[in-house]
């Protein structure tokens, strides 16, 4: 399979030369991740032509480059520049979620559909859809796609593991996503199966009579054992153990081979078309929209506002319900329009709730709806609130906090940075100090704990006064802002005289650099040598705003490409960030190889490992694809402290991933940094990672592998290793919603061997269907010397037991008046009636056009029989329309009046479950 966006898993597995699912020994690629890319590509500009053409344009990307599919699906006629990260970093969770089913469940035979595990393989499917369809309905996306990358690798593995093609199939099994339908003609327990292969490469060594009667088996597969049912098939390969047991061989169809071509061939089309139409069903579900939001087809800007509402507040309410105000007013149809607002206000002793919406008009009611009140004693529950907008908030989001408290609630300090860490979101404090307010509380934080936070995030704590704040709020203007990258950050504490080159490139607008400290002077210069210091508020370079701690520089819009440089000079703590707009950026993930019969790569969820080189995967975007640019060099450098770079050993996958691994990884903290140029303007551009990032000798391994109900209690087994000293650690566990917990709350490890323990945690009855969950699960030394964390997301699902379709029965067809010659179709309309139910299910929620250029009416939703009326004129002759019950079960009605020769259209009544695609459920004349 060509790649379209190019994934660097793919090529890891064969640098490596692992054995992974669906990689051939030659010729084309196909693995999982090429089969699930595919498919969510096919998908996506699918769904993206159709929403262009209901709004009235069409749709037509410039190329196939991340960029140019986000810019074509989000309207050619938004002005500003469009960022493909969203949906770069979607696609890589589903990818990564998908690949890690083979280190997280490499002996559960249900999650790869081995010893005839079918029933709970299918039960794995239907449980993740259930779980993904509620997870969209609470705009819980990263969850839903999180799930979606386990789901396609277990669905995907049924077409190569089973004989399904062998039997004759071309098509995919419509039953394994159709939980109300039976599984049919399964080979029992007793029923051999498969001949003795000695060779390991028979062609087909499925039984004959197993092929005549259509049964349909999977191969065994030990790990540890090589022990299976009498005469049955075995998965194969060297790491089956039961591939030497007579019959010996296998039936698996994940490597390409010489025995094997048409088979693996016939199984990677069905996987794909299997995974096309799971992906069907889930967007007719969530609908159009939702389904482009959970596939990160939005624009990047999020604005997320994190508020104390407590009684001193008053004035900084005013000031941030005026700045939401104006970035929605001044923004509103361009690709710098915000694609959700969040708000998540606090006090003491609450905070929130979360409020999200991608309402402007409801986020403008709702922030006009905060009072100040209440209080008292200084600190307050910051971190609290902090805490729900991170984990509600999209990854890689800019978040605002709007305080004059320190933080009462500052055991949640390691939680937050572990979050951070995890999201890459950026935490902006607009830090108004209140003289009047009582003394903090022992024990609470300072105000050098948001300075620290800001400088892990890669973000700005801005200290004003309550009157000059009006004034430090352009920064909000500046980073709402879509394609936002940044070129340097730097920090220094102790202050001194340093000298900072950076260089900027072409494509770069709206460059911005931001200097917080007390007491600093500097001087700014450009490639050609002129220069501008801090006592010009308006120079040759730029102007210069000074409010508070914050100096901001606006560098005019002619600016010089090249290498500039800043001269600082301050004996006080400073911090240093320069940043601009430009489709030219990049994402990336640690990583770490697994072993087992499919080995690969998995992403980091805490810190990479100390004493042994990093290695990360990097995808790099530019204006017109990765062919635009050229990358020359990526590593890590610190950002606090003396400067230390280290240069990373980087290998080009194509498709503009890469695989780097940096032997000598610097001490404390660390970004990533990125070199190159741009082939459009042949300029040097350099970009820099915001978030933070250390080595630990701690690893936590845990997963989780299905959703939980209202009310049960879920275990999470997770294992703690340490290559330090071993010794007592400190266990802590915390999830953003407050659920009940219980965990050991110590463990003693010893070097080198990891030590298992259990977390329960118990939502409670009243909890929503599609809640998410995020957990926090941290070691920590006793003499906290080193610690390490690992987070997970927990999908809250109520037990569904309706799996029945939506049916659709047609009434009555008027198209009598509907020419035979279309040509002359102009001044005619035909007309349908259709009555819509659903049985006992839970009833229809939203009934929608698919296909038609008329229009589409129906009576009230919640009577046990709708009835739909469908009005077009005879040019339109093709009426399809969907019912989406509650728990996202979805039917379809479609009617043709397309005439043959001759007879008039025949009328067909059908109910709605007969079809779950277009393609099979098309009724002709």
């Amino acid at each position: 399979m060509t790649s379209v966006l190019g994934i660097a898993l793919l090529g890891w597995a064969l640098m490596a030369g692992h054995t992974v699912a669906f990689v051939p020994n030659g010729g084309r690629v196909s693995t999982h991740v090429s089969i699930t890319r595919t498919a969510l590509l096919d998908k996506v500009k699918e769904t993206c032509r159709a929403v262009a053409e209901a709004a009235g344009h069409e749709f037509n990307p410039t190329g196939s480059s991340p960029e140019e599919l986000v810019q074509a699906c989000l309207g050619p006629t938004a002005k500003g520049q469009v960022s493909g990260a969203k949906f770069h970093s979607a696609l890589q969770e589903i990818y990564n979620q998908n690949g890690l089913v083979d280190r997280d469940f490499v002996n559960s035979d249900p999650h790869h559909f081995n010893s005839e595990a079918f029933l709970q393989g299918r039960g794995l499917i239907t449980e993740g859809m259930v779980a993904i369809k509620a997870n969209i309905r609470k705009d819980n996306f990263q969850a839903a796609r999180e799930t979606l990358g386990r789901v396609l690798h277990t669905l995907q593995d049924f077409y190569s593991h089973s004989n399904w093609v062998e039997l004759g199939n071309t098509e995919p099994y419509i039953n394994l996503i159709r939980p109300d339908r039976p599984l049919e003609n399964l080979a029992d327990v007793n029923t051999a199966t498969c001949r003795d292969c000695a060779s390991g490469t028979c062609p087909n060594s499925i039984l004959p009579n197993i092929l005549n009667e259509k049964k349909l088996t999977s191969g065994y597969m030990g790990i540890y054992s090589s022990t299976k049912p009498k005469s049955k098939c075995s998965h194969g390969g060297a790491a089956d153990l039961t591939s030497t047991t007579v019959p010996r061989g296998g039936i698996n169809k994940d490597e390409r081979r010489s025995d094997n071509v048409a088979f693996h061939n016939a199984a990677v089309n069905a996987a794909t078309a299997a995974s096309l139409q799971l992906l069907e069903d889930i967007r007719l579900a969530a609908g159009d929209n939702d389904f482009l939001r959970m596939m990160g087809i939005a624009r990047s800007s999020v604005v997320c506002f994190v508020i104390d509402t407590t009684g001193s507040m008053s004035d900084d309410i005013a000031q941030a319900r005026e700045d939401v105000y104006q970035i929605i007013d001044s923004k509103k149809g361009t690709q710098d329009e915000p694609s959700e607002y969040i708000l998540v206000p606090f006090n003491d002793p609450s905070f929130g709730p979360m409020i999200r919406t991608t309402d402007p008009d409801k986020m403008k009611k709702e922030i006009s709806k905060l009072k100040a009140q209440g209080g008292g004693d200084t600190p307050e529950l910051c971190l609290s609130g902090l805490q729900l907008a991170l984990t509600g908030a999209p990854a890689s989001s800019h978040i605002f906090v709007f305080t004059d408290a320190t933080a009462k609630d500052i055991a949640l300090m390691d939680t937050i940075v572990a979050l951070i860490r995890s999201t890459k979101s950026t935490v902006l404090f607009l830090l108004t100090p209140a003289s009047s307010r009582r003394r903090r509380s022992l024990g609470a934080g300072s105000f050098e704990d948001y300075k620290d936070l800001a400088v892990a995030s890669g973000g700005l704590a801005i200290q004003v006064s309550k009157k000059e704040l009006p004034q430090a709020t352009d920064v909000i203007l500046d980073t709402s802002t879509s394609a936002l990258v940044t070129v340097l950050q730097r920090a220094r504490n102790p202050g001194k005289q340093e000298t900072f080159p950076f260089v900027l490139d072409e494509s770069l607008q709206n460059i911005t650099i931001y200097i917080t400290g007390t007491s600093i002077t500097f001087t700014l210069t450009n490639p050609a040598g002129v220069s501008q210091s801090n006592t010009e508020a308006s120079g040759k370079l730029g102007t210069v705003q000074t409010v508070g701690n914050l100096r901001r520089i606006r560098l005019n819009a002619d600016k010089q490409t090249g290498r500039w440089q800043i001269n600082i000079n301050s004996n006080q703590p400073y911090t240093l960030k320069v940043t601009g707009q430009s489709t030219i950026m990049f994402i990336y993930n640690f990583v770490e190889s697994f072993k087992g019969p499919h080995p690969g790569f998995a992403v980091l969820s805490g810190r990479p490992q100390a004493g042994q080189p990093a290695t990360l995967m990097l995808s790099v975007m530019g204006r017109k694809g990765p062919s635009s640019m050229s990358v020359g060099n990526i590593g890590l450098l610190t950002v606090s402290g003396p400067e230390a770079v280290s240069n990373g050993t980087m290998t080009d996958m194509g498709s503009g991933d890469f695989l780097v691994t940096v032997d000598m990884v610097p001490e404390g903290e660390f970004v990533v940094f990125l070199k190159g140029t741009d082939k459009v303007s042949n300029s040097e551009f350099q970009r820099q990672s915001t978030t933070q990032m250390s080595v630990s000798k701690v690893n936590i391994q845990a997963a989780v592998d299905s959703s939980v109900e209202p009310g049960e209690t879920f275990k999470l087994p997770f294992s703690v290793m340490t290559q330090g000293s071993g010794g007592q650690f400190e266990i802590s566990a915390r999830n953003d919603r407050n659920f009940s917990m219980s965990y050991s709350s110590s463990l003693t490890l010893t070097t080198g061997k990891y030590t298992n323990d259990t977390l329960t945690i118990t939502p409670p009855v009243s909890t929503p269907s599609g809640t998410d969950v995020t957990l926090t699960v941290q070691a920590k030394l006793s003499s906290g010397v080193d610690s390490n964390y690992v987070v997970l997301r927990l999908s809250v699902v109520t037990k569904i037991t309706d799996f029945v379709r939506p049916l659709c029965e047609v009434v009555s067809v008027q198209a009598d008046d509907c020419p035979q010659d279309v040509s002359q179709c102009g001044p005619f309309r035909w007309e349908l009636s259709a009555n819509l139910t659903d049985g006992n299910g839970t009833g229809i929620e939203r009934i929608s056009l698919q296909q038609g250029n008329g229009s589409l009416s129906y009576t009230s939703l919640s009577a046990p029989v709708v009835q739909a009326n469908y009005n077009a004129s005879c040019c339109s002759q093709i009426v399809e329309f969907i019912a989406v019950d509650k728990v996202g079960n979805v039917g379809k009605c479609y009617h043709s009046i397309v005439r043959s020769d001759g007879p008039p259209a025949l009328t067909l009544s059908l109910p709605l479950w007969l079809c779950l695609l277009v393609s099979a459920f098309v009724i002709r004349p």
